[in-house]
């Protein structure tokens, strides 16, 4: 039996997109939690807790774009035609916010607020549209000729902009509950609080996506409710309400990294059901990973390299949020 390449590169391009929302989630989190925090010692503090990693975690958003161009030419240039729009507005986000990150520490305290404004512009911006670009993916792309067949601003839709809004609560619990991990004092308590509330809110967003979606396509709904899948499917409402009781239970208990974790939990459930949605299309709702899939030449010379490059990923990734583990404390920061 020979190997499976396409599936082998789905696999490797849904692990860097997964690695990418937990890693840039909560860094993109702290953003949209700025204006919840004006003073300047306590922004200071939250942004010194992602200094030192902050530019590393998006290694795996190039990871998964180069992939899907390599592996999925076919998917790549549909996607792209379909989206284009969404993402550039994501990648002006992510700019302004790199550009902001750098600018913030060196500006004047006069000028900073400006900086502060672009921070928290770029972590929305950014966070907002790679949401809308997940719905208006998940509500189909119109192919005709192995070519998108639609207009500019397809993506716009009731169901693409609540996704925006629902990863934006998203990686704002991930930004919260990483800050309750990472600091002390007032601001730690305030961040237990934000967080239990936010918590409650991604259990709302899920539960009305989790109803909308089968509602949206006949063809998710199948899927949903069609044996085997049925039984891939169940377990997943079962361990979210699981996990956000966890989550409540260990933001009143004191705990610091386990409501990260199970944040963490939670965003990964959802891609689960995103997979389990959309298994074996690339490009919904009936482009599958081997019409859309390059030459096996090609997918197994690439794949050479992505085999030696992820574990080294993984390994400087592991080895900087080691070294800079523990809390950060006021006025001990990294200010690179």
């Amino acid at each position: 039996m020979g190997i499976d390449l396409p599936v082998i590169w789905a696999v490797i391009i849904l692990f860097s997109i997964m690695m990418y929302v937990v890693m840039d989630g909560f860094d993109l989190g702290i953003g949209i939690l700025y204006p919840f925090l004006p003073d300047k010692g306590d922004r200071d503090v939250m942004m010194d807790t992602v200094a030192p990693v902050w530019d590393g975690n998006e290694t795996w958003l190039v990871m998964g774009g180069a992939g899907l161009l390599a592996a999925f030419p076919l998917a790549y240039a549909v996607v792209l035609s379909a989206l284009y729009l969404p993402l550039v507005f994501m990648l002006i986000g992510l700019v302004l916010r790199g550009v902001a990150f750098e600018f913030r520490f060196k500006a004047s305290d006069a000028r900073r607020h400006w900086w502060d404004k672009a921070f928290i512009t770029g972590s929305v911006m950014a966070t907002f549209f790679q949401g809308v670009t997940l719905g208006a993916y998940l509500d189909g792309i119109p192919v005709a000729g192995r070519a998108f067949d639609g207009g500019p601003l397809d993506w716009v839709s009731a169901f693409s902009l609540f996704t925006g809004v629902g990863l934006v609560v998203a990686y704002a619990l991930l930004g919260s509950t990483w800050l309750v991990m990472k600091t002390e004092g007032d601001l730690h308590d305030r961040m237990v609080v934000l967080s239990r509330r936010l918590g409650w809110l991604l259990l709302a967003v899920i539960a009305l996506l989790s109803v909308w979606t089968p509602l949206l396509s006949t063809r998710i709904a199948e899927r949903w409710f069609s044996w085997p899948n049925l039984a891939w499917f169940a377990p997943v409402p079962v361990l979210v309400v699981a996990a956000t009781l966890g989550l409540q239970r260990c933001l009143r208990t004191g705990r610091q990294a386990a409501p990260f974790v199970l944040t963490l939990a939670l965003v990964f459930l959802g891609y689960s059901g995103l997979g389990i949605s959309l298994w074996p299309n690339v490009v919904p709702p009936g482009i599958t990973l081997r019409e859309a899939a390059g030459p096996d030449e090609s997918l197994g010379f690439a794949l050479v390299g992505a085999l030696l490059i992820i574990p080294i990923i993984l390994m400087y990734t592991a080895w900087g949020y080691y070294v800079f583990r523990g809390k950060v404390r006021h006025g001990e920061g990294y200010h690179g």
